[in-house]
């Protein structure tokens, strides 16, 4: 009996396998309200997809209104912060949208870093003096007893406590571990960003290692919420920040992106979910300088109100630098359409709805259009006391954008998954299995670990059917001695895949 023979493949060959992810809608630019000029003046310079300088001015104004307020939501008051992730790979003039937006709040932390260098002068005299008192206190009771005892303890009650550093200028963070964090926190602004353009050195590094993670995690997400930071350390004992704030920006590449959103962990917390995420299409080789257009007045505008918002003095206890925010009311006109996105959020949730593989987000959209609107309303009037329904009109706008890109994102990851599957499975036929044909039971048995389920297989192999790896058999056809309901035949052609 002859040996079967390869099956002819068509001249291109087998295909490579491929992630197709569908493209995702254009930035609604106009929803940015009083942020729109500055946004599209970066675009402008840089010629890099919109959504890139969007965001990055939705978490810098973040960072700037946070302290003064709380927003009402339907499930009541929640922080202004915004954390947003913005996918884009090498090239896509990240930093040089950052930048722009960055530039007022960089000299605003130069400059007070001037003054608390000033400031901490000032403070090694008088903490150097309180000391010399409190040693000359504690020397007299020592060589006393009796009533120059209870003198001694009047004399240290007078004196007070030691006198508080001046606090650190810094306003924003790169890399901060959970532990630099909450230090941080105690010594210096009640309000920080954690902002950068590397971001996967944030969530590669060692506050995201194996070890530091599901703290980290758990902290970032107990800050979205307003809640008190609570640290226990053997040096410091246990304690409790309450009223501190964090906005936070990471810029990473697809493939940071991919892993980090692999990553049940992060799913499954809830953290992935309070981001606002977009990968906005490419626009590498399209940036023609002919095209480049400037706007020095909108950048000089958004650059003005940000330092005036920064220069203006944060609500907070004196003593232990607690934010104290008032609570930014929604007007009802407002409220009723934030309850309607709401509703047609959760019904969208549903079994078989459009957002039923994503609920962790949906189920907090309604929450980020009332941040959204919040920030949007306070970077026009600090002294707001309501949300009109023009800018929750346009939050929600903005918030139903990053639903859809959301949604994509989730839908790709899946699809990348299932990429990853098939070439496992596509290397393990052509490198260990003897035989040209292959069944789902095959696959089951004897193939990678992943696929030792039926489904699973079944999906992988149609994948690379869908290729050109293999070539689908009549039902019926003979295999190794036994006719077959579903087999496929190896097409063992076409060089290596990528």
């Amino acid at each position: 009996m002859t040996a079967p023979q390869p099956i002819q493949y068509t001249p291109e060959g087998p295909q490579p396998l491929v992630r197709d992810i569908a493209p995702g809608a254009a930035y609604p630019v106009h929803a940015l309200g009083p942020l729109q000029g500055a946004v599209e003046a970066v675009q402008g310079i840089t010629q890099a997809p919109i959504a890139i300088p969007a965001q990055s001015a939705l978490a810098v104004a973040s960072l700037a209104v946070q302290s003064f307020a709380d927003v009402d939501t339907l499930g009541g008051p929640r922080a202004l912060s915004l954390y947003a992730l913005t996918i884009a790979r090498s090239g896509e003039r990240k930093s040089a949208c950052d930048a722009p937006l960055m530039t007022a709040l960089r000299d605003h932390e130069r400059e007070q870093a001037t003054a608390q260098r000033d400031a901490m002068e000032s403070w090694r005299n008088a903490q150097a003096l309180w000391k010399g008192e409190r040693d000359r206190i504690l020397s007299d009771a020592k060589k006393g007893k009796g009533e120059k005892r209870t003198a001694a303890q009047a004399d240290l009650e007078a004196l007070g406590r030691e006198p508080d550093a001046p606090p650190s200028a810094d306003r924003t963070v790169t890399e901060p571990t959970f532990e630099g964090l909450t230090k941080l926190f105690a010594t210096g602004q009640p309000s920080l960003g954690l902002f950068s353009d590397e971001g996967g050195q944030f969530l590669g590094g060692h506050a995201m290692n194996s070890d530091n993670r599901q703290k980290t995690l758990a902290a970032l997400n107990d800050l979205w919420q307003g809640n008190p930071i609570r640290r226990t350390r053997s040096g410091d004992g246990h304690a409790t920040l309450y009223g501190r704030r964090l906005a936070v920006h990471l810029m990473v590449q697809p493939t940071v992106a991919r892993s980090f959103m692999a990553d049940p962990l992060a799913a499954d917390t809830g953290f992935l979910p309070r981001f606002l995420m977009c990968e906005p299409p490419s626009a590498i080789g399209t940036r023609m300088q002919a095209n480049a257009r400037r706007d020095d007045m909108a950048l000089g505008a958004f650059g003005a109100r940000l330092r005036a918002i920064l220069e203006t003095p944060m609500p907070m206890d004196p003593d232990t630098r607690e934010l104290q925010p008032r609570i930014l009311g929604l007007a009802p006109d407002a409220r009723t359409l934030l309850a309607g996105f709401a509703d047609a959020t959760e019904a969208a949730q549903a079994t078989g709805g459009d957002l039923a593989h994503i609920t962790g987000t949906a189920s907090k959209a309604a929450e980020q259009a009332a941040r959204i609107a919040g920030v949007l309303t306070l970077w026009r009037d600090l002294e707001a006391q309501q949300v009109q329904p023009s800018d929750m009109a346009d939050a929600i706008t903005l918030a139903q954008f990053y639903l859809s890109e959301a949604s994509r994102l989730a839908s790709a990851a899946t699809v990348s998954a299932e990429i990853d599957k098939a070439e496992t499975l596509r290397r393990w036929l052509l490198e260990g299995w003897p035989h040209l044909e292959i069944t789902v039971r095959d696959v089951v048995r004897l193939g990678p670990n992943a696929l030792r389920e039926s489904p699973k297989a079944r999906a992988a192999l149609g994948i690379l059917e869908k290729h050109g790896w293999l070539a689908r058999l009549d039902e019926g056809a003979i295999v190794r001695g036994a006719a077959r309901a579903e087999a496929w035949r190896i097409v063992r052609g076409g060089g290596d895949v990528a």
